[in-house]
C-alpha cells in the first residue's frame, strides 16, 4: 500500500522560500504520476504542479515561474520548491500520486498525504 508523507511546511514572511518533500512508502513511485495539491479553508483542493513519470512537469498559472516540483525515483521522493511566496499561497500543502497523469483534479489521483500547513505573512 502506497503511503504518502509530506514535510517542509512551516512560516515564512512574503518573498521568503520553502522546500516541501513528500516521502512515498511501501511502493516504488518512480513510474507514478506525482503532484502538489494545496487547500484553503471553504475553498476546494486547487491542484498547482505535477510530474509525470517521464520528468515531464506541468504547473498551475497561479504558481508558474515561482514554484518548481522535481522528483528523487533513488528516494521515492517528490519535492516542491516554492520561492517568491505571498500572503495567497498560505494553505495546507497536499502530495497525491496515480498510476497516470490523468488531469488537474482530486478525482484524478487516488493517493494523498496528510499535508503539511505553509502560512506566508505580509
Amino acid at each position: 500500500q502506497l503511503q504518502l508523507m509530506e514535510s517542509g511546511g512551516g512560516s515564512v514572511q512574503a518573498g521568503g522560500s520553502l522546500t516541501l518533500s513528500c516521502k512515498a512508502s511501501g511502493v516504488a513511485v518512480n513510474t507514478y504520476c506525482m503532484g502538489w495539491f494545496r487547500q484553503v479553508p471553504g475553498k476546494e483542493r486547487e491542484g498547482i504542479a505535477a510530474v509525470d513519470s517521464d520528468g515531464s512537469t506541468d504547473y498551475a498559472n497561479s504558481v508558474k515561474g515561482r514554484f518548481t516540483v522535481s522528483r528523487d525515483n533513488t528516494k521515492n521522493t517528490l519535492f516542491l520548491q516554492m520561492n517568491s511566496l505571498q500572503p495567497e499561497d498560505t494553505a495546507m500543502y497536499y502530495c497525491a500520486a496515480d498510476f497516470q497523469c490523468a488531469g488537474w483534479g482530486e478525482a484524478y489521483f487516488t493517493y494523498w498525504g496528510q499535508g503539511t500547513q505553509v502560512t506566508v505573512s505580509s
